[in-house]
């Protein structure tokens, strides 16, 4: 019975190990296959379904605003109807270009300029008086509907004397003003003052004419190359004397005759300018504070000569008006 029992039990032991292993096998390389592809589809379709949804939520509102901008507005100009933006667009340059600027300037943006402000009372020139509104806290208040009535005029003689050909000189030296008018001067293409009103310019112009015609002269040698010849110091020297020139009367270097209209922007600094203008009967259009004479200036405004922003408004106003003037003789000539 004992043997047989063993018998039994060698025979039965094999057979459910090797069943065991078999099934277990099978089953570990079964699941293994089963989820390996699962893994692997999940892995790869995950990035596409994101990044697909993130491509179509950026080109959402990039349709939407192709849309919109493909569709025409209709705009009312001048009674007439335009569908388009692009050629509304250029309808209004078309006209800004055509419309001349205003060389004129109004009292609430002299106001916020600080053009009313003028010096001490105690410093104050009396025959400046119908041109004061007051005094406030020790200061002269100008009185700026007068001040903008005078701008008014001294405007439209501007354009007057530039239309007629006149010979039109810009006066400006103090530090507020100077780069100032050395732009407008530019721009406008007429001759400027900026460093230090030359003696003689009116009363002496030959003498300042020689000194005219050698900077002129110097500057053609040398863009010629005639000042080669000399040797290195020489031309040293006359790259300094032309610098110099330069500098004191290089503004004025196109003028060819004695000015004929001097806009000067302090005439308390320049009185030199002004008195030699007036002597000799050449128009004189200047700004006057409280503490200058207006005696001399045919045409004066009235107001602050210190205030930087008011001085920047005068420029451009007195330089419209005789960029005004000179394109009206261009007109006339054609």
């Amino acid at each position: 019975m004992v043997k047989k029992a063993e018998q039994i039990a060698e025979v039965k032991t094999p057979k459910i190990k090797k069943s065991k292993t078999q099934n277990i096998e099978l089953t570990a390389k079964e699941t293994v296959k089963r989820v390996a592809p699962v893994k692997k589809t999940a892995a790869k379709k995950a990035p596409v379904v994101k990044a697909e949804k993130k491509v179509i939520e950026k080109k959402v509102p990039v349709k939407k605003m192709a849309k919109k901008a493909e569709k025409p507005e209709t705009v009312v100009v001048d009674g007439v109807k335009i569908e388009a933006v692009e050629n509304t667009i250029e309808v209004k340059a078309e006209k800004v270009k055509k419309e001349t600027p205003n060389a004129a300037t109004t009292v609430e943006e002299l106001f916020k300029a600080g053009a009313h402000f003028g010096h001490v009372v105690k410093k104050w020139n009396p025959k400046m008086k119908k041109y004061l509104w007051g005094e406030k806290n020790g200061i002269h208040i100008f009185d700026l509907e007068k001040t903008v009535a005078r701008t008014s005029e001294a405007t439209k003689v501007l354009t007057d004397l530039a239309a007629a050909g006149k010979r039109i000189v810009l006066v400006g030296t103090k530090r507020q003003v100077k780069l100032m008018v050395e732009e407008e001067g530019k721009r406008l293409g007429i001759p400027y003052i900026n460093q230090r009103w030359m003696g003689g310019l009116i009363t002496n112009w030959k003498q300042l004419k020689q000194t005219l015609d050698r900077l002129n002269s110097l500057k053609q040698k040398r863009e010629a190359g005639q000042l080669k010849k000399y040797t290195k110091k020489e031309q040293l020297l006359f790259d300094k004397e032309i610098t110099k020139l330069e500098r004191i009367v290089g503004g004025i270097a196109t003028l060819k005759e004695a000015p004929e209209v001097v806009v000067v922007f302090d005439t308390h600094k320049e009185k030199l300018a002004v008195k030699e203008a007036s002597n000799r009967g050449v128009t004189v259009v200047g700004l006057v504070d409280s503490n200058a004479n207006p005696d001399p200036v045919d045409y004066l405004i009235p107001m602050n000569d210190d205030s930087a922003k008011a001085l920047e408004i005068m420029v451009r106003v007195l330089g419209q008006a005789i960029e005004n003037g000179m394109k009206a003789k261009k007109e006339e000539k054609k």
